[in-house]
């Protein structure tokens, strides 16, 4: 395959197609957004080190007149990370080119951009799912364990509650400041909260808790980011689907809950991040790009190929296990009866 990158492409068109991945890769990556970022120059290094300085013990002892007390030790963690590279690319023919009423270039491009996104996404997610700190729902009540296999339950107030406490008493630090109450009618004022990432299969039954304020009723719309959904005391939750599962890890399934095949119960991880819990390395100027060949580019002597492709280098990396945690829940197999009667109740209503 042609090894040079952009060939003949003119550097106007390249810049639109490198417009076109932003644009579909960027809204994806939910889980990437909340990484303390540490973008790497071009030729400086393919590894950084973050350095955490540890805190000292309380020296709770007076000093004695005259006498130099014996001092502390600082103490520090490194944690290194290595930029990796990612990427897939496509090709197109001349034949399909000539012949199909699409634009087969530019909507490869749109592919490629939602490809991109998502994995990286999923490249994030499955380092900050990878935490040692994890509370499994073992009912609904809020008993909790460490245990995947023993899961059967949803998620529940309590449970929610046993994870902010790990968080706070790990000193953790919210993301957003508070939200005054505004004098709109049914909006309520929002904590300084940590950020969680949540599956909508969870946010089915997150939404029906008890103290749960949906984003609508927030005091002020634009101090919401765009998957976000609500919140619940001091978190605040943005909905992907792309939120971790793990089919039929858990319990034996519960009557009405999810399982793929019908036996164990499947099993969802609603993580809940604080400030400096994971880090984020973009290689600055090729934390993304696309690359497009067109006919004719390298080693395509009758110009049959062009090919459309995308690379990334970056890294994610876990800091702090004291400042995240994940809530493993079940979750309901389907709306029930009850809300489906509703909603044909109030349709026929309407149209009466």
């Amino acid at each position: 395959m042609p090894t040079s990158v952009y060939s003949t492409m003119e550097a106007t068109d390249q810049a639109y197609y490198d417009r076109k991945l932003l644009e579909r890769a960027k809204p994806e990556l939910v889980h990437a957004m909340f990484g303390q970022d540490r973008p790497l120059k071009d030729k400086s290094t393919k590894q950084i080190i973050f350095r955490r300085w540890e805190a000292l013990t309380p020296n709770t002892t007076a000093l004695i007149e005259g006498v130099t007390p014996l001092g502390s030790t600082l103490s520090k963690t490194d944690i290194t990370a290595t930029l990796a590279q990612y990427g897939d690319f496509v090709t197109v023919t001349d034949i399909l080119e000539w012949t199909s009423r699409d634009d087969v270039l530019n909507d490869a491009a749109d592919v490629l951009g939602e490809q991109e996104g998502q994995s990286l996404d999923q490249v994030c997610r499955d380092v900050i799912v990878a935490g040692t700190s994890v509370f499994c729902a073992t009912d609904d009540a809020g008993a909790t364990g460490t245990t995947r296999t023993d899961i059967d339950g949803l998620i529940n107030v309590v449970a929610m509650n046993k994870v902010l406490r790990f968080l706070q008493n790990g000193n953790a630090k919210p993301f957003t400041k508070l939200i005054k109450p505004s004098t709109g009618i049914g909006t309520q004022g929002i904590l300084p909260a940590y950020w969680a990432i949540v599956h909508p299969y969870t946010f089915y039954s997150l939404r029906g808790l008890s103290g749960f304020v949906s984003v609508k009723d927030y005091p002020s719309q634009q101090e919401a980011m765009p998957s976000e959904v609500g919140s619940h005391r001091e978190a605040r939750f943005a909905m992907t689907t792309f939120a971790k599962a793990f089919p039929d890890a858990g319990a034996n399934v519960a009557s009405g809950h999810l399982s793929t095949g019908s036996t164990k119960e499947d099993v969802y991880a609603t993580v809940f991040l604080a400030m400096n819990a994971y880090g984020k390395v973009p290689l600055t100027a090729h934390a993304t790009e696309m690359i497009t060949k067109p006919l004719g580019a390298g080693e395509d002597p009758l110009n049959q190929r062009s090919t459309v492709g995308w690379k990334a280098a970056q890294v994610f990396k876990l800091l702090n296990n004291a400042f995240m945690s994940r809530l493993e829940t079940g979750v309901l197999a389907a709306i029930s009866f009850l809300v489906i009667s509703s909603t044909f109740s109030l349709f026929g209503a309407l149209v009466a």
